[in-house]
């Protein structure tokens, strides 16, 4: 008689034969869909729901240039300015002995002191502005000095100090001296011996004795002994007794 299979008999025969196999792959694809799940279940819990589609839209990179290195010009130092050298002190000059006035060095008139060169009266006086006669030319005519008594041979002194600038011999008013005081003033004498006590370039002072009153002078050699005294300033003639003192 035939015997029914036990059920422990069915699933030996099961195992053994082609339904193991299918177990196995059953198993392994559960296995499979568990771990997929799985997964995404965990990508889910980190970063939301995970979009398999590709990620639209435009990106574009902006690449910042490196900046450009300009060289500075170069900067010449400027040299600082050196100190001024401040100059030594000169030794100040040593004051020498005033020198004895000269032609170039003739005294100002202001400091100047005068003396009538003789010490007669004025028997013809200055006069530019009115005429006055001349015994000896018999006629009337200006006087550009004083005409001062004197007799032959009285000595003749220089009004001021200065420098004797010329000797001469007039051919009217006979032998001439003149005398430089400075600033453009000079000093004449005339009618004077042939001889005078002086020369060109010597230097005179208040009352030195340059010469004689003689009789040289044509143009006046029909008055009484005396000397032309006469003075200039810057070539004009100008009146003597506005220098000299009062008698």
């Amino acid at each position: 008689m035939n015997r029914k299979p036990s059920i422990f008999e069915k699933i030996a025969d099961f195992v053994t034969g082609k339904g193991f196999y299918f177990i196995v792959l059953a198993c392994v694809a559960a296995i499979g869909l568990s771990g997929y799940f799985l997964v995404r279940s965990v990508q889910r819990g980190l970063g939301g729901e995970v979009d398999d589609q590709p990620v639209g839209g435009s990106a574009h990179i902006v690449v910042t240039p490196s900046p450009t290195i300009t060289s500075r010009p170069q900067v010449s130092a400027t040299p600082e300015p050196s100190a001024p050298a401040t100059p030594e002190p000169s030794a100040e000059p040593t004051p020498s002995a005033t020198p004895e006035p000269t032609a170039s060095q003739a005294p100002e008139p202001a400091n100047l002191v005068f003396t009538w060169p003789v010490s007669g009266a004025v028997i013809v006086p200055f006069s530019l502005d009115a005429l006055s006669y001349d015994e000896t030319m018999g006629d009337w005519r200006t006087h550009n000095g004083l005409d001062i008594a004197a007799e032959l041979d009285t000595r003749v002194l220089a009004t001021a100090q200065g420098t004797v600038s010329a000797i001469y011999d007039d051919p009217l008013m006979g032998t001439t001296v003149v005398i430089e005081h400075g600033n453009g003033l000079t000093s004449l004498y005339a009618n004077l011996t042939d001889t005078p006590s002086v020369q060109v370039g010597d230097s005179v002072y208040t009352g030195t004795i340059i010469g004689a009153v003689g009789d040289t002078a044509p143009a006046e050699s029909g008055r009484a002994s005396h000397l032309h005294f006469a003075m200039y300033q810057d070539g004009q003639a100008v009146n003597p007794e506005d220098y000299l003192p009062e008698k």
